[in-house]
């Protein structure tokens, strides 16, 4: 009985026993216009071996072995196989919250482990134990910003990835932060001199991607000499963990706030995924989240424990600083393996093969006369300008088992007819090579096209 639902006896019984003739009354108190009043749409019941047959089907309809150009925050890197083998492990995965150390020693240990990790990779001192993703991550590391600094407002770059400033705006709209965006130069880099008139004495933070949402690299310095200018905090935000590998951390930051997702975590439509908050030492006991520290038992031992847990759970809620419930655990230890099993030479060698992918794809782009926009250094997205609407090369991109490029136009309406590439690793010559003439209008028609072109004339 533990998956069907209630049977109608079994429902008549229960409302008898609350004392109410039908489910209706249940909801009386809610007013009648806000009710439904109809059935609802949906078909009828239906037996177990029909509804495994229905998920059979819609399986079935899924599109595997596709070659995706798509990035924009969520990216597709080769995983290794290791991955799925140790998490797949019984003590890993139904691992919950360590509230307890001497039984959680192994989850400890693996969160302390990333912790170590991600301040190697970006060059801060402390970094907590995951957030849900990069923008509720980057939307913690703002309100902590507001905390340290007791100031209100906030800096936006307008190449911020635009889900991310959604997520901000959510958080702070009716909270009496202000929120004001910063627009691009025409190379793609967030405009100084713009910056250095909107920073006021009320800044709290100056929040920068890099490499931001079209692909362009930031310059850290800079930024942080105009934020610092003001007593403003800088934020460091990283939707591709990968690109540290050949970048040079943002040290010059105050609070990187990044999205792991890069570093073993599969796509999957989306989430779930870790977002990460690493800031320099002195704004320890402002971190959201929990963090995992060293310790030492009564006999010496080496052990781990949560050193710092500063959500409502823990400690009195008008001190809580932060709203995130728990941590992503299981995403965490995949980057953490992840980041172990690619090492230092193996992080960077993947980071050049995503840049050398994706500067031959700008590239042929131009040679087929497309303009690729934002001339400033990137790494493995870049912006292309369309000669007619993205979303009409879709169809013949599908029959060549491809996902193209992410219209811009939704986001940033002032580019036209654009669209963001990505290209990874995992991308292979020839396919971009197709990728291109598909676009340029150049490319042969496939197999499966011409068999049912002559199957039309027929």
């Amino acid at each position: 009985m533990r998956y069907l639902p209630k049977s109608d006896p079994v429902r008549q019984r229960m409302l008898r026993e609350i004392g109410i003739e039908n489910v209706d009354e249940l909801f009386a108190h809610i007013p009648e216009y806000c009710r439904l009043t109809r059935a609802l749409d949906i078909p009828t019941g239906r037996s177990e071996p029909e509804i495994i047959d229905f998920f059979r089907h819609c399986a079935a309809l899924n599109a595997a072995g596709y070659t995706s150009f798509l990035g924009a925050g969520s990216y597709y890197h080769y995983r290794p196989s290791l991955i799925d083998n140790l998490i797949s492990r019984g003590e890993w995965f139904t691992a919950y919250t360590p509230y307890q150390p001497e039984i959680s020693q192994g989850t400890l240990q693996a969160v302390f482990e990333f912790q170590t990790l991600v301040c190697q990779l970006t060059a801060m001192d402390v970094a907590n134990a995951s957030m849900y993703d990069g923008s509720t991550a980057m939307t913690e590391a703002v309100l902590m910003a507001i905390r340290v600094t007791g100031k209100s407002d906030i800096l936006v770059a307008r190449s911020v990835h635009p889900h991310y400033r959604e997520t901000l705006v959510t958080n702070t709209h009716h909270r009496g932060f202000p929120v004001t965006e910063i627009p691009f130069q025409p190379d793609g880099q967030i405009d100084g001199s713009r910056l250095e008139q909107a920073i006021t004495s009320n800044t709290a933070a100056v929040v920068v991607q890099s490499p931001n949402f079209f692909g362009s690299i930031e310059d850290w310095k800079t930024l942080a000499h105009l934020a610092h200018s003001k007593n403003a905090l800088l934020i460091a935000v990283i939707t591709d963990p990968v690109s540290l590998g050949l970048l040079a951390p943002p040290a010059e930051a105050d609070i990187v706030a990044m999205e792991i997702q890069g570093f073993g975590i599969p796509t999957s439509f989306g989430g779930p995924y870790a977002g990460v908050i690493a800031s320099k030492e002195r704004y320890l006991r402002s971190l959201p989240g929990r963090l995992a520290g060293e310790a030492r038992d009564s006999e010496g031992r080496r052990g781990f424990v949560l050193t710092l847990s500063t959500r409502e759970q823990h400690i009195r809620r008008e001190k809580a600083t932060s709203n995130i419930c728990t941590n992503q655990a299981l995403c965490a230890l995949m980057a953490t393996i992840f980041m172990s099993v690619y090492g230092r030479r193996g992080l960077r060698e993947l980071a050049q093969q995503n840049l050398a992918k994706a500067s031959y794809a700008a590239g042929e782009f131009q040679r087929q006369g497309m303009e690729v926009l934002f001339p400033a250094p990137r790494f493995h997205e870049f912006v292309v300008r369309l000669p007619r609407t993205a979303a009409g090369y879709q169809p013949r991109l599908t029959q060549h088992h491809m996902i193209g490029g992410l219209p811009l136009h939704r986001y940033y309406p002032e580019l036209g007819e654009t669209a963001l590439f990505c290209v990874t690793e995992a991308v292979s010559r020839a396919r971009i090579d197709e990728m291109v003439q598909l676009y340029s209008g150049q490319s042969q028609p496939s197999l499966n096209e011409s068999a049912l072109a002559g199957a039309r004339q027929e």
